[in-house]
């Protein structure tokens, strides 16, 4: 059914204006609201206090699915914590957490002050099912009405939400961690009230590290910590898990040293790319070619980013700055990746610096010579790879925090992939 044929009904139902139904409805629509629990919302507004149309099954929260329209739900409230988003140039402020029962965990989102605190055990009837990301969440809204009890409900499951940092997922919220602040940089960007200064860098645990936004610069964090930090949620940043951290957030220093993880996850190519993304991790592949738009380059002096004789993309004409990348191809046979390494990888790699680059380019009247010798020096190769990986449509590309020519012994790691591969067709055998 259209939302104009939904509009239409509930104006017949209501008596009121169907423009006015309508114009209501498309906002609750767009604010991602399911739209049996907008219809309910609005027969309440406009005084009809019944929900319209069967009244919601109870369910348990593994039975739920994406296809769900409203359920009753009874579960115990894992993590609950406050954030701001702005629709329609409003702000609004909701609670978003994790509900849980015996038989599992699901993702909720309070568009009401229902005040819900982690341990509560509650009733929601009918609450509104949407599907994010492929999973059903709940919606509990103005139709929603919610009850709790004083009686404990057990789960198998960790009340509050302490987390380490290799265990974060995007799309997790209201998460607790404890954390060393091993990167921290003051900056001003263009948010949505204008110019708006956050704090940026690198957390890290004894699990790992990952990248931070700070919106509401804490002095704690800026100051380089340790710290404990309350109801952070954590969205994606170039293809990476990003660890978010609002003026909601609770932040207090900690009074015992972080020991971080220095160790990263080493995996095979391929496994690597298909996670979509991970921060610091670990390849190793051989180098089958450098790519073009390597060796000796221009950025333009506002943006960074490289400019194309002498325009950039974004502030147009400019005077670009002299600089050096290399965009390598590693293949380890399980697939390819490209290896983007900053200057100072380009420098150990060329075996010179910029000023040796340009000069080598002047000398031959052509700036591709410094590819060609990058290319000379490392193309056919094996080599250890440790940075952060993003995937998109354009590819897999591999920050380079670090590039070393690889120590495995050849004989061994060909030894190991053939036992891989007899192991295969051995289970292949039994299976067929």
């Amino acid at each position: 059914m259209e939302l104009d044929d939904h509009a239409e009904d509930l104006a017949s139902d209501l008596g009121v204006d169907k423009e006015e139904v309508k114009s209501d409805l498309q906002n609750l629509v767009e604010y991602s609201v399911p739209i049996d629990e907008a219809k309910g919302s609005l027969r309440r507004k406009y005084g009809d206090g019944s929900s319209g149309g069967s009244a919601p099954s109870s369910k348990e929260i593994g039975e739920i699915t994406p296809e769900d329209g409203n359920v009753t739900v009874t579960g115990v409230v894992l993590t609950a914590g406050e954030r701001s988003i702005r629709y329609q140039g409003s702000d609004h402020v909701i609670v978003e957490g994790k509900l849980a029962d015996e038989t599992g965990v699901i993702d909720y989102t309070a568009w009401e002050d229902f005040g819900l605190s982690p341990g509560d055990a509650i009733t929601a009837g009918n609450a509104g099912v949407r599907e994010w990301d492929g999973e059903p969440e709940l919606n509990l809204g103005e139709s929603t009405s919610l009850s709790f009890s004083e009686e404990s409900l057990e789960v198998p499951h960790e009340i509050g939400g302490d987390a380490q940092l290799a265990d974060l997922q995007t799309g997790d919220r209201a998460v607790t961690v404890e954390v060393a602040v091993l990167e921290c940089e003051r900056r001003t960007i263009d948010g949505r009230d204008g110019e708006t200064e956050i704090l940026s860098g690198v957390f890290g645990d004894e699990s790992g590290r990952l990248p931070f936004t700070n919106w509401d610069p804490a002095p704690a964090i800026e100051e380089g910590g340790p710290v404990r930090i309350e109801n952070a949620y954590v969205q994606e940043f170039r293809g990476v898990p990003e660890v978010n951290v609002s003026e909601f957030s609770t932040v207090s220093e900690l009074d015992r040293e972080i020991d971080v993880g220095t160790d990263s996850t080493t995996m095979d190519i391929g496994e690597a790319v298909r996670t979509g993304g991970v921060y610091d991790v670990c390849v190793v592949g051989n180098l089958i070619a450098v790519r073009d738009g390597s060796g000796l380059i221009q950025r333009c002096p506002e943006c960074y980013r490289v400019i194309q004789k002498g325009q950039c993309r974004t502030h147009g004409e400019v005077d670009g700055v002299d600089d050096l990348r290399v965009k390598a191809i590693l293949d380890d046979g399980t697939g390819t990746v490209t290896a983007v390494l900053d200057d100072e990888l380009t420098e150990q790699v060329y075996g010179g610096t910029l000023e040796d680059a340009l000069e080598q380019a002047r000398e031959a009247m052509d700036q591709e010579v410094v590819a060609d010798t990058i290319r000379e020096n490392i193309v056919g190769r094996e080599y250890r790879v440790r940075g952060h990986l993003s995937v998109d449509e354009y590819g897999a590309n591999l920050d380079a925090e670090s590039f070393e020519e690889s120590d495995d012994d050849p004989e061994t790691r060909a030894s190991e992939f053939v036992s891989e591969i007899g192991a295969a067709v051995d289970g292949e055998e039994v299976d067929a």
